[in-house]
């Protein structure tokens, strides 16, 4: 178990996905080196010490320094591992399946791992060089950490993805790339996918969801893309359609187009608060029928908490995204009556339910 964990680049998409598998498996909270820190090693070298693990994503992706940039970050965290007087049982270099490739990048992140393994074998820490693929997931930066991220954007924003160039990729979730770095798995899971097949999929994922339909979600790479997707769109109650007639009313709550999934009801007596949790990839939809209450969510580690009022008399449909922190409380003075549907069967081994308040 790591008692001791030190992330350098924590600020960014793949470390804020670090923090959040990190929490998840109920390890202590991290430390955190941001770039002026890193760049001081007398102020370093006593955080580096006697840590457990020194995971090192700090990196520039883009822009005219982009080697000389990954170099530089390296020799910082090089500098306070010199300086500190106890190393660090482990450092892990987020790297990438480009390093050595001939390009500015690929050519830093290379030099980067050389001179990390170096002054860890001067040190006696443990290294480990982890390569990674592309990497997607939720809260990608568009234009910068992945075509994917850029695509998703664009079809937030009612744009359509436009694909030059097509080329097949190796693609890896952002929680599966923590797992290595965290050390927690050895697994490589990976999929190919061409940039036009992303794009088509994305394009399917907008229609479907702009009708607050759900795509199919059979394979577990069809649920991360979803859910990065979705990390793109504001969380909001939708509004269903009531159909009347003599007899009463109807609406749909769910329409999935794939996958598995399992509804239930639930009914909450007033005043009492419901969830208090996150999921890693769970996609769970809440449907109040009767009653009133307020959902609230939080994304992990932000301290903006959305809050929405939502009545049985006007159904509305509210989807949790993956990694925020949600609840149900009933505000209103009778029971509150709420459908709550996941995309997959419940599994007490394995429940993918995280407490944490909102």
């Amino acid at each position: 178990m790591t008692e001791n964990l030190v992330i350098t680049g924590a600020g960014g998409f793949l470390g804020w996905h670090v923090r959040v598998l990190a929490q998840a498996l109920d390890l202590p909270a991290p430390t955190l080196v941001d770039r002026e820190l890193l760049a001081s090693p007398a102020r370093l070298a006593p955080v580096l010490s006697s840590a457990d693990r020194v995971i090192h994503i700090a990196g520039v992706n883009r822009g005219d320094d982009v080697s000389k940039g990954n170099v530089a970050l390296a020799q910082h965290l090089a500098d306070g591992l010199r300086a500190c007087g106890t190393p660090p049982k482990a450092v892990v270099f987020a790297n990438s399946i480009q390093a050595g490739n001939g390009t500015a990048y690929g050519d830093g992140k290379a030099a980067a791992a050389d001179l990390l393994a170096e002054i860890t074998r001067w040190s006696g820490s443990d290294f480990a060089d982890v390569r990674l693929p592309n990497l997607f997931g939720e809260h990608g930066r568009p234009n910068y950490n992945s075509v994917i991220a850029t695509f998703c954007r664009l079809l937030a924003d009612g744009g359509d993805p436009q694909v030059t160039g097509d080329r097949e990729l190796e693609l890896m979730h952002a929680t599966d790339a923590a797992a290595l770095l965290l050390g927690t798995t050895r697994q490589r899971a990976t999929v190919r996918r061409s940039v036009s097949e992303l794009a088509d999929q994305l394009r399917s994922f907008a229609t479907l969801y702009g009708r607050a339909e759900f795509p199919d979600l059979t394979t577990r790479f069809d649920v991360r893309l979803f859910n990065t997707y979705r990390s793109h769109l504001a969380p909001e109650p939708v509004a269903l359609t009531r159909h009347q007639d003599p007899r009463g009313s109807l609406v749909e709550t769910v329409k999935v187009h794939g996958g598995a999934g399992q509804s239930y009801c639930s009914t909450t007596v007033p005043g009492v608060t419901r969830g208090q949790h996150f999921h890693l990839s769970k996609v769970e939809r809440f449907v109040v029928i009767g009653g009133e209450a307020e959902i609230c969510l939080r994304r992990l580690f932000h301290d903006e908490v959305l809050r929405f009022r939502v009545s049985g008399s006007e159904p509305a449909v509210i989807d949790m995204p993956a990694m925020w922190v949600h609840n149900i409380t009933n505000i209103g003075p009778s029971d509150l009556t709420t459908i709550f549907w996941s995309n997959n069967l419940f599994d007490p081994a394995n429940p993918d339910t995280y407490p944490e308040a909102v």
